[in-house]
C-alpha cells in the first residue's frame, strides 16, 4: 500500500482525507494531544483495520473523536450532568470522557465493555477531517503497538507507511501526551489515565476524583480495562528505560553514578552537561512540565536512532501534567523504577 502524506494547506486534501475515512481506509491525523490513527468508529471492519496496522490487543478500547458536541448524544446511552460541566470546562480539548454506549458503537471500539470513551479534539485540522467524513473517528496514537507515541507527520509514517492509506500532516503537536480519561461510567468519577487536563483541574469541576491503580502501578496482562494505556508495556523505545524518580539534583548525581559506555540519558535541560560522552536528551527544565509533556515522546523515539543499550530518564512529580509525564515515563520503563 503507498501511504499518501497530505498536507492540510493543498487544495482538497482534508475532503481527501475524509472520503478516504467514509470509504472504510485508515488515516493518520493530527491532534493537539499525539497523532490518532482513525477509522470509520461505526465500521466494524474499518476499525479493526487500525488493530492489524498497530499490532494491538482487540481488548485495548479506542477513543472515538467527535467534531462538534452535539455528535455524542448518538454515540452514548446518556450524557449526565457531571459530563455537561466537564465538556463545558475542557471540551475541546485533551480529555476523553468515558460513559455507557450506544447500540451503534461496534464491539471492536469498546473491546466488548458496555462503555466508550467519547473525545473533542481542539485541533482544528482534526475537526476538519472528521466533518469531512461525516462519522464519528476511533483513533488510538498513531504508533506501532507499544513504542513511543507519535507527535509529528514523520513520527507517523515511520510505523505506518503501508500500512495505512494516508497521513494528514497537521505539524508537531502542542500537547505531547495523550488525553486525559476520566470515567464517569460509575458511582464516583475514576481517572484512568493522566493526561493533558490534569487531575487537579477535574477536581475543580466534579470534586474529588479516585485514581486507578494503573495509573502509577503496573497491572496484569489478565484484567480488563475500559481505557487505551492501562496495560501492557507502552510508549518503549527498543532499549529498556530506568525511570529516575525524586529530587532531580540526586535523580541526576544517581544516572551520572550509573551510567555505562552504552548508556542513554533523558533529562531535565539545567542537567544536560553532567553526562558527558553518552547520548542526551533533554525535556525542558525540571519546573516546565508543559515542555516535557511535549517532548518526552520525541526523546523516548529518538534513541532508537542510536546505539544505545540502556537509557535512564529524570522523571517529574506526580503534580498538573507531570503525572502524565511520570505515567508515561513509568510505563516506557515497565515500571522499573529508581526513588533517590
Amino acid at each position: 500500500m503507498n501511504t499518501l502524506l497530505l498536507r492540510p494547506e493543498d487544495a482538497g486534501a482534508i475532503e481527501q482525507a475524509g472520503a478516504l475515512l467514509a470509504a472504510g481506509q485508515v488515516v493518520g491525523i493530527p491532534t493537539e494531544t499525539v497523532y490518532g490513527l482513525g477509522a470509520n468508529a461505526l465500521n466494524d471492519a474499518a476499525v479493526r483495520q487500525i488493530f492489524a496496522a498497530k499490532g494491538r490487543p482487540a481488548d485495548n478500547p479506542l477513543i472515538v473523536h467527535i467534531a462538534d458536541f452535539d455528535q455524542i448524544y448518538g454515540l452514548v446511552a446518556e450524557v449526565p450532568e457531571a459530563a455537561r460541566r466537564l465538556a463545558d470546562a475542557y471540551w475541546p480539548g485533551p480529555m476523553t470522557i468515558i460513559l455507557p454506549k450506544a447500540d451503534c458503537i461496534p464491539d471492536a471500539v469498546s473491546a466488548g465493555l458496555a462503555t466508550v470513551g467519547i473525545r473533542l479534539p481542539t485541533h482544528p485540522v482534526a475537526r476538519a477531517v472528521i466533518r469531512a467524513a461525516g462519522v464519528p473517528i476511533a483513533a488510538p496514537s498513531a504508533n506501532t503497538s507499544g513504542r513511543p507515541s507519535t507527535t509529528t507527520a514523520a513520527h507517523v509514517m515511520e510505523d505506518m507507511a503501508g500500512k495505512i492509506a494516508a497521513v494528514v500532516d497537521g505539524g508537531p503537536c502542542q500537547v505531547g501526551v495523550e488525553s486525559t480519561v476520566i470515567s464517569l461510567a460509575g458511582d464516583k468519577p475514576r481517572l484512568l489515565r493522566p493526561g493533558g487536563i490534569s487531575l487537579e483541574q477535574l477536581e475543580a469541576v466534579l470534586g474529588p476524583v479516585e485514581v486507578d491503580r494503573a495509573v502509577r502501578e503496573q497491572i496484569g496482562d489478565d484484567v480488563r480495562v475500559s481505557a487505551p494505556g492501562m496495560k501492557y508495556r507502552h510508549y518503549a523505545p527498543h532499549a529498556p528505560v530506568t525511570a529516575v524518580c525524586g529530587d532531580p539534583a540526586k535523580g541526576a548525581d544517581y544516572i551520572a553514578a550509573h551510567l555505562t559506555g552504552k548508556s542513554g540519558v533523558i533529562c531535565f535541560d539545567e542537567f544536560a552537561g553532567r553526562f558527558p560522552g553518552h547520548v542526551v536528551r533533554t525535556i525542558g527544565r525540571a519546573d516546565d512540565q508543559a515542555a516535557q509533556a511535549h517532548a518526552i515522546f520525541d526523546a523516548l523515539r529518538a534513541f532508537d536512532h542510536t546505539d544505545v543499550a540502556a537509557i535512564f530518564a529524570q522523571c517529574p512529580d506526580d503534580t498538573g501534567i507531570g503525572l502524565a509525564v511520570a505515567n508515561r515515563l513509568k510505563k516506557a520503563a515497565g515500571f522499573h523504577i529508581i526513588e533517590v
